[in-house]
């Protein structure tokens, strides 16, 4: 039994040391098969690629909804919350209703209290009678006048006659035909005559006054109805105005009562407690996430490849998405007009907005693990050309000639030869070669500057 582990030993033992030498032997033969630099190698493969420019963006909302204050007054405290949901014609805040509700009261209380003044200023029953009397009053004072003349004249007849008599009865006193009781008698109607005359003369004056007075009662009758017809007018006007008010306080309780313009989020809120605002103060801005665009500062020498509709992908952490699945997206708007923006490294440059939309239901595929809101820093790759069947190569492999042209290092025959080569599109990652190569040709990546044309090399081909 000893004697088999010995022998098993001894075998053990020439085994290993057969592997050994016959590894030292392989690896001998191989190095001096080849003596060249050993270089990674790989192959032009025909698949897709994109050129495209890839820059850090934050999202936005293309329009957001301000809910103001429509008018002064005291805002009611506002229960909802930035992230909160909310519907079209939702009740988002509301201004204090009695406020608005004393208001209204009043605008309605003054233009009633003006339509009775003017209803009352409209009856004219009394100062129509009372023109009507005064108009048979003048009349009645004209015959009054009148028959006063009359009097008069017949009172001058009296006295003209009791001195024609008085003439005579004198005349006649000499020749006895008279007596004097009768010149007595004749004087004493003179004299009798003479003031009833002068009653008349005072009587006809006094009815003339009066009745150039009474000229003036209808006059002064139609002058008050004129002044009544005037202060309707100016109280119509007044009952406009405070109409107009009666409309604005009815508004102003309409607008009291502010709703959500669209279904979408509050996205801020300014105020919460209730308080005295005055009109126009911010209260609330809400917003639709379903609309949600990304917008970036290009370099304006990479937007002008750039055109509405051209492909976008929207990645990065918050979108929780590497740029090859990320989200897909359109350039839906490059501004006019460009500024100038200073680097992290302190240097100017002419940048333009660029503006990408996301295509339908992208949001959609990480709404379950995440949401993405206003203002979040996410990175945009704008596709400015693709090809889905392009000659490719690493763009490792690529580097300058003298003269500004691409070139590569490809293996011949164990040599290493400069290759020049033509490039199509190209990014951070594949170059499309569009001459000079084939899928055949071995291309050293990343080519060691100490290599040169001619060079013997071992190629390391890579998957």
């Amino acid at each position: 039994m000893n004697k088999n582990r010995s022998g098993n030993s001894w075998i053990n033992k020439w085994t290993i040391s057969a592997v050994v030498i016959l590894a030292i032997l392989g690896g001998w033969l191989a190095l001096g098969q080849s003596s060249g630099v050993p270089v990674e190698t790989t192959r032009p493969r025909r698949g897709p690629i994109a050129q495209y420019v890839d820059e850090q963006g934050k999202t936005r909302l293309p329009r957001t909804y301000e809910i103001t204050m429509p008018l002064g007054g005291r805002i009611e405290a506002i229960a909802l919350e930035p992230g909160d949901p909310v519907k079209k014609g939702e009740t988002v805040a509301r201004l204090v209703p009695s406020d608005l509700q004393n208001e209204l009261d009043q605008a309605k209380a003054a233009v009633e209290r003006l339509t009775a003044s003017i209803a009352e200023n409209a009856d004219t029953t009394v100062e129509d009678t009372s023109k009507t009397q005064a108009s048979h009053f003048v009349e009645s004072m004209k015959s009054t006048v009148e028959a006063a003349k009359a009097r008069m004249v017949a009172g001058k007849s009296r006295v003209d006659y009791a001195i024609t008599f008085l003439g005579r009865v004198q005349t006649l006193i000499p020749s006895g035909a008279k007596t004097e009781d009768e010149l007595d008698r004749a004087q004493l109607r003179k004299v009798e005559a003479d003031t009833d005359y002068q009653q008349d003369v005072l009587i006809f004056q006094a009815m003339k006054s009066i009745d150039a007075a009474t000229l003036l009662l209808p006059t002064l009758v139609q002058q008050y109805i004129d002044r009544k017809d005037l202060t309707i007018a100016v109280l119509k006007q007044e009952k406009l105005e405070a109409e107009a008010r009666l409309r604005q306080a009815k508004t102003n309780v309409e607008r009291g009562t502010m709703i959500s313009p669209i279904d979408g989020v509050v996205l801020e809120r300014s105020i919460v407690n209730e308080q005295q605002l005055a009109a126009g103060a911010q209260l609330l801005t809400i917003g639709d996430l379903h609309e949600l665009e990304v917008e970036a500062d290009l370099l304006s020498q990479d937007a002008v490849n750039l055109h509405h509709g051209s492909r976008a992908l929207i990645y990065g952490a918050a979108v929780g998405r590497a740029a090859e699945n990320g989200l897909e997206g359109v350039v839906a708007r490059i501004r006019p007009a460009g500024f100038t923006k200073r680097s992290s490294l302190g240097v100017d440059q002419q940048r333009v907005k660029v503006i990408v939309r996301l295509r339908s239901g992208e949001l959609e595929k990480i709404a379950v693990d995440r949401t993405l809101g206003v203002d979040y820093r996410v990175q945009v790759r704008a596709i400015e050309a693709e090809k889905e069947d392009a000659l490719t190569i690493p763009r490792a492999c690529l580097f300058r000639a003298a003269d500004g042209n691409w070139q590569v290092m490809a293996v011949r025959d164990e040599i290493a030869r400069l290759v020049r080569v033509e490039v199509g599109l190209i990014n951070d990652r594949f170059a499309e070669i569009t001459a000079n190569l084939t899928p055949e040709d071995l291309v050293i990546l990343a080519p060691d500057s100490s290599l040169h044309d001619g060079d013997a090399v071992r190629a390391i081909e890579q998957n």
